[in-house]
């Protein structure tokens, strides 16, 4: 996430354990809010971008289990970690089959806690490459898209979403492909049943044993107590395992023993578990290449590309574009309290030619971005950024309206340039203000810069009694 601090909100009604964590998480760099209740804490959330939750089961007003309820249905991806006594380890894993990312249990081990948030952080920071949309008469499946090539995608969803059979999904990042698992999930005939996603690139290769099998207790340092792994807590549901070709050659065989037989040891366990598990993988690197220079098993790729789901680039699915930016434009004027009707036909048709190196992501970052800055009721081509407009590829000859702005005589080109560029940080700060109505978390959010440096430009333009 750039320099940008990763928010962590915690929540808990013990005034003790809430400034212990507080004071651990901020000396390993996080940026903490705190909240005594669940309704504070979702009070905070609805005012400030939070990346990671931790939350306490046990709360007045508004227990843990609800309140990760309400943040499922609002913010789908944020990742909740559930604070736990030991008596109440069934009721944490309950939740993480409810779609909680993790739990920790007290009193809490500093190793543990600072894995988890990490793992956390960096779930977090992976998703903000792929991208949400609602439902729409523009595609299915909650997916945005008319195309040919997303049509026969739904049409292959639809078929074998009802089936028990493996599915490889692949594509760059920002295609989709986590949209697909759930669209695949949200169809087959486990839907009421576990949908348990695991980001590989999140976990580090020495833990995504434990993190796909489970461990007992005393199996390593830190292992106060036992813990189910992925796949059990999928028994009778479904598992996603994203960047699926991140796993090391080791862990592979042990995987391709889990999906062959059904069955694993925790670690340090020597019972043998049984499981039921409907499994979907996806990546965004090419498995046969991976195959034939060795750094996959062919066993295990054949294993999981029992049916291919290819996704593709943003720049082959082109008509897309204009629905998908038109969907992001109505989702950022009701974010950002705009009332922009659409985009003119220049803008429209610079967006149409432009490559989209980072697919629907980007497109959406830059959606956000016109939004924000735009005052006129249509997008406009001088609204988009200057790769996306065509700008840098026009002439090169200089812009002397921008220069008449400046003393030439009273200052050298560094000079000038240096002061151009402090001009235009500060208008955009201030606009990015009003945008939130002063609330500088959210201004940083827009400006992509973390808070801290946003409240040194503030007191260094002088906005601080603006901010």
């Amino acid at each position: 996430m750039s320099d940008e601090k990763i928010q962590v909100l915690v929540a808990d009604d013990e005034r003790n354990l809430r400034r212990m964590l507080k004071a651990q998480l901020e000396r390993w760099g996080y940026e903490v809010h705190l909240a005594e209740t669940g309704t504070e804490a979702l009070k905070l959330l609805h005012e400030n971008h939070i990346d990671i939750v931790i939350t306490d089961l046990r709360m007045p007003e508004m227990d843990g289990m609800e309140l990760l309820s309400q943040i499922q249905k609002r913010h789908k991806s944020l990742p909740v970690i559930m604070i736990t006594a030991h008596g109440t380890v069934d009721t944490a894993v309950e939740a993480i089959k409810l779609g909680a990312f993790d739990y920790i249990t007290k009193p809490y081990d500093r190793n543990a806690l600072k894995d988890v948030v990490a793992k956390a952080a960096r779930t977090r920071e992976l998703d903000q490459k792929e991208y949400g949309a609602e439902n729409e008469p523009d595609g299915r499946f909650k997916i945005i898209g008319k195309s040919e090539r997303m049509l026969e995608i739904y049409e292959m969803v639809e078929r074998v979403a009802p089936t028990p059979s493996t599915i490889l999904i692949s594509g760059d990042s920002g295609t989709g492909k986590e949209l697909i698992a759930r669209a695949l999930f949200d169809n087959s005939k486990r839907h009421n049943m576990p949908f348990i996603r695991v980001n590989c690139a999140a976990i580090p290769p020495t833990l995504i044993e434990s993190e796909l099998f489970g461990y007992e207790k005393g199996a390593f340092t830190g292992a106060e107590t036992s813990k189910p792994g992925r796949f059990e807590l999928a028994d009778g549901g479904t598992l996603f395992l994203d960047e699926v070709g991140e796993i090391s050659m080791e862990m592979q065989v042990k995987l391709l023993r889990a999906i062959q037989e059904g069955e694993f040891e925790r670690v340090g366990g020597v019972s043998t578990i049984k499981v039921n598990v409907r499994l979907i993988t996806a990546t965004n690197q090419d498995l046969k290449l991976m195959v034939s220079e060795g750094r996959f098993r062919d066993d295990l790729f054949y294993r999981l590309n029992v049916v291919h789901i290819p996704l593709p680039r943003l720049a082959d699915r082109r008509e897309d574009i204009p629905l998908l930016a038109r969907h992001f434009l109505i989702k950022y004027n009701d974010r950002l309290g705009k009332a922009i009707v659409d985009f003119e036909d220049e803008a429209l048709n610079a967006l149409l030619k432009y490559d989209w190196p980072g697919n629907i992501r980007e497109l959406e970052n830059v959606v956000e971005r016109c939004t924000l800055f735009c005052d006129d009721d249509r997008i406009k081509v001088n609204h988009l950024p200057p790769d996306v407009s065509g700008r840098n590829q026009r002439s090169s000859a200089p812009d002397i309206s921008i220069a008449a702005e400046f003393d030439i005589e009273n200052g050298g080109l560094k000079d000038q340039v240096r002061a151009a560029t402090a001009n235009l940080e500060k208008q955009l700060i201030i606009k990015a203000l009003e945008q939130t109505d002063k609330n500088v978390t959210r201004a940083a959010q827009l400006l992509k810069i973390s808070r801290k440096s946003l409240q040194t430009k503030m007191k260094d333009f002088g906005l601080r009694d603006e901010g």
